[in-house]
């Protein structure tokens, strides 16, 4: 069984399932950065991909399309990080508390509406997003499986990196994200508002937090209550694991996402090492990155802590 595992095509489908499997962490974790890099740690990340999922089915159901779905998603992502801000930067909500609010109320309207529609025993299938196939490119042997036939999403999610490891460092409005959560008085002192920036920060983060969620509905196309399976809580330790830096973001976020592609495979082969053991490897890794997350931290100073101007 070994030898078979061991398989080119093998190796190939265990490689291209974790590029997708990295999809909506990646996502998630890049708008965790923008918020965190202006100071707010978005704690109802898990929270906002579920609805994600759920806006996603909810829409196709009522008769629209998934791309429809999609656009409303992304709206309600905002809201939903729209209320996260005022919640933390304006009332000054404990942060912590509020994403688990939030949390938990994508959890509860998950589980309720469909059960209200009383479609909750019910097969409800939308349409999913194709692959996309980059031409020419898509038909390079092994490299175009790879990287060339993926999911829209995917191609979105690992663009988003340099796109916004750019934005972060070398435009003014990035340099003022990143002043937000490392020294918000000189930000004031400078004439910009602190707490909008924070507040644009964290849409952004709700938004592709959504983004996120809506890819798993566009990929599965059969809607399950906390389908996320914990994978907002994993985005945010893929931040402090790549210790805030994109680069080292996908290095973290790949791991993840093999470990999670190793588990699925292993279910079809008859191979000594339990599959239990990958499943629960991104958790201890996790855990340890946790553990480890406060050597030579670029944590943002200012992380978690409302800003006032008196």
């Amino acid at each position: 069984m070994l030898n078979d595992f061991l398989q080119v095509a093998v190796i190939v489908n265990i490689l291209a399932a974790t590029i997708r499997i990295a999809t909506p962490l990646l996502l998630g974790a890049m708008g965790e950065l923008v918020a965190e890099r202006s100071g707010v740690m978005n704690m109802g990340l898990e929270g906002m991909m579920l609805f994600g999922v759920f806006i996603v089915w909810w829409v196709t159901f009522l008769g629209g399309s998934t791309l429809a779905g999609i656009g409303v998603s992304l709206i309600v992502g905002a809201i939903l990080g729209l209320l996260l801000a005022v919640l933390v930067i304006y009332l000054k909500v404990d942060q912590t508390v509020s994403g688990l609010a939030i949390n938990l109320l994508a959890v509860g309207v998950g589980e309720y509406i469909p059960r209200m529609m009383n479609v909750q025993n019910e097969v409800v299938q939308i349409a999913i997003l194709p692959n996309l196939h980059i031409p020419f490119l898509s038909d390079v042997p092994i490299l175009g499986e790879l990287l060339f036939q993926q999911n829209p999403f995917t191609y979105l999610a690992f663009i988003s990196v340099p796109v916004i490891a750019w934005f972060l460092k070398r435009t003014k409005y990035g340099l003022a994200i990143r002043s937000a959560g490392e020294n918000p008085k000189a930000v004031d002192t400078r004439g910009l508002n602190v707490n909008r920036i924070r507040l644009l920060s964290t849409v952004f983060a709700g938004m592709m937090a959504a983004l996120g969620g809506a890819f798993l509905m566009s990929v599965t196309s059969r809607y399950l209550p906390e389908m996320t399976a914990g994978r907002g809580w994993l985005a945010i330790i893929v931040v402090i694991a790549g210790n805030w830096k994109p680069s080292r973001m996908v290095i973290a976020t790949l791991l993840f996402a093999f470990l999670g592609a190793l588990q699925v495979t292993l279910t079809t082969f008859d191979i000594a090492i339990p599959y239990e053991f990958f499943l629960v490897m991104p958790y201890v890794l996790a855990l340890v990155a946790l553990a480890f997350s406060r050597v030579r931290s670029a944590q943002p100073e200012k992380l978690g802590v409302p800003y006032s101007r008196e």
